[in-house]
């Protein structure tokens, strides 16, 4: 089984891109809360990047900027590369397969409805 849940803030503006067959692909980072603190005291948190295809890839381009709080809903996924110099890379990701918007603005209500079109189904 393979499912994730995550809840978190972006870090930064979500990315949006384009196959060369015109499917949109899109990608954040979200800043996930530790349920504990450290040895110092200080909570600490995991940075886990996202990917979103299609429409999905779209509405969250379009309504989300860094500092919105997100629930993610999909599973991970392991790829890997070789980089310029011949290394071999890995990377760990979610693909999302929803994306619920937590705290719609006042401003993103009054210019996009309550927003519930634009989410995931």
């Amino acid at each position: 089984m393979n499912h994730v849940v995550l809840i978190g803030r972006l870090v930064r503006d979500p990315e949006l891109n384009y196959t060369p067959q015109g499917v949109a692909v899109g990608g954040f980072t979200l800043a996930v809360d530790r349920p504990f603190a450290n040895q110092d005291g200080e909570r600490e948190a995991d940075f886990i990047d996202v990917v979103v295809w299609r429409r999905l890839a779209e509405s969250c381009s379009k309504h989300l900027a860094k500092g919105r709080l997100v629930a993610v809903h999909g599973r991970i996924q392991t790829r890997t590369w070789e980089d310029r110099r011949g290394h071999r890379r890995k990377a760990i990701e979610v693909v999302a397969e929803e994306v619920k918007f937590l705290d719609w603005g006042r401003a993103d209500q009054d210019a996009e409805g309550t927003g519930e079109d634009d989410e995931a189904p």
